[in-house]
């Protein structure tokens, strides 16, 4: 890296590499990276990597300068072109590298770009990262034998399988929003082949998101879709965020189905054919998730936030089905178990079209009175130290259980409450719920006061 563009020791995160280009991503960056991964991929007896790109600005010159990276450090690449990073693992995983990087910024503003990875089968997080990060800050070697570059159409055989596999009962009606996000160059086609008649919102591939944000995990991204849906014949709307990776929800009458309560669907529906099973869900999810989870026959596993780690943790218990809150869903039913809200969205119109009220259904999936993710934001270092105290000194009287996998949640007969440090910003991740507006307010009000014996000093979001 030049003296203008350091090396980004910090772009390297808990489940991937992100960072603002062109001062901490850039093509003589993205070759270095490609030229570690390929050393990595010999190690673990690799010998091809699959390469795609979101709709980005910046991500054509990235892309083709990780490949370069790659061929340098002997490896094979094929180049899959702008998809969704969905796309890039199922490329991965039917074209059997096992092995793949989706250049992409997901829902971060237009000025940064990033790679995630994957690696003999399994996605690249952690220490994994850390190493990584080392080991290209090291300068890795050029091969003797340069790596061969092809490209392959794998939207085409995607659109195959995924239409091969769900079978609406009924042709339905539906809103689509992109956000500009690279999901718009697959989710119209793919919805208008199941059957759907679609109304196309911004839908149009462009990386500077001149409408709104891509991030469907924020309500006020959702206006329009909402808008949409309330005002034209459309019976549902369906958002997904900037890499296609995740899914947001609507119903007619505007209300927001959250991923946790979607994952109620999904499981009642995968476990009739997986009596039995285990059901993975995150932290941050609602408790109704595991009430309903058993309800329907299943064993609810509660897993620490991140999608990389929740992965992990399917491939370790064979479960046919996990989830998370922040709307990164995981089918290993019928699906080869990343998270793909093109994919999600399709099951969710499988399930729905069995029904004359789609949102009838969707807005009788239980809910408590609950706040959205708030952060409490510090400085760099502080949120792990904070809740290392609270797991050790907290106290929480009246809770019936006290989980400390991920943060520190408290669950109580009639609600519960989360503080958890993030793993990509220096944030507290708040999320409260109960049974009624008094049950949240005692459980907001529990958290308040041991948050504040511990650190006096911090301006808490709620």
């Amino acid at each position: 890296m030049s003296a203008s563009h350091p090396f980004p020791h910090s772009s390297f995160k808990a489940y991937d590499i992100r960072g603002v280009v062109p001062t901490a991503l850039n093509p003589a960056f993205a070759r270095e990276l490609g030229r570690g991964l390929a050393a990595r991929a010999h190690a673990v007896g690799v010998t091809t990597m699959v390469v795609g790109r979101d709709g980005r600005l910046s991500s054509p010159e990235l892309a083709g300068a990780l490949q370069e990276g790659m061929r340098q450090g002997g490896i094979n690449t094929i180049d899959v072109g702008q998809v969704p990073t969905p796309l890039v693992y199922f490329a991965a995983y039917t074209l059997k590298t096992g092995s793949g990087v989706a250049v992409t910024g997901s829902h971060n503003p237009p000025e940064y770009n990033g790679f995630k990875m994957m690696m003999g089968g399994g996605t690249l997080h952690g220490d994994a990262i850390l190493a990584l990060r080392d080991e290209v800050a090291a300068g890795p070697a050029h091969a003797t034998t340069p790596g061969e570059a092809k490209s392959v159409d794998i939207l085409t055989p995607y659109l195959a399988r995924v239409l091969g596999d769900i079978k609406l009962k009924r042709p339905m009606k539906i809103a689509i929003d992109c956000g500009n996000g690279v999901a718009g160059a697959v989710a119209p086609q793919l919805f208008r082949g199941l059957g759907c008649e679609v109304t196309e919102l911004f839908c149009e591939v462009d990386g500077t998101f001149p409408n709104h944000h891509p991030d469907p995990a924020e309500p006020h991204n959702l206006e329009d879709l909402i808008h949409c849906v309330q005002t034209t014949d459309c019976e549902i709307g369906l958002a997904f965020d900037g890499d296609g990776d995740r899914l947001g929800v609507v119903t007619k009458s505007g209300q927001i189905i959250w991923p946790d309560r979607q994952l109620i669907l999904y499981a009642r529906d995968v476990l009739e054919r997986c009596p039995g099973e285990t059901i993975i869900y995150d932290v941050k999810c609602s408790r109704h998730v595991a009430v309903q989870i058993r309800a329907a026959g299943g064993k609810p596993l509660m897993w620490q936030t991140g999608h990389s780690l929740i992965k992990a943790k399917l491939a370790e218990t064979g479960a046919p089905l996990a989830g998370e809150m922040s709307g990164h869903v995981f089918f290993k039913e019928r699906w080869f178990g990343f998270d793909d809200g093109l994919y999600t969205g399709a099951r969710l119109l499988e399930i729905l079209s069995r029904s004359a009220n789609p949102s009838a259904v969707l807005e009788a999936l239980p809910q408590g009175v609950s706040t959205p993710e708030l952060k409490l934001e510090m400085r760099e270092g502080e949120p792990h130290a904070l809740i290392k105290r609270l797991q050790n000194e907290g106290v929480f009287e009246g809770a019936s259980e006290i989980v400390k996998i991920d943060g520190l949640r408290a669950d109580y007969p009639d609600g519960f409450g989360l503080a958890r440090a993030s793993n990509t910003t220096p944030v507290v991740v708040l999320r409260f719920e109960g049974d009624s507006v008094e049950a949240l307010a005692r459980i907001q009000d529990a958290f308040r006061k041991q948050l504040l014996a511990l650190a006096p000093h911090v301006k808490l979001p709620f």
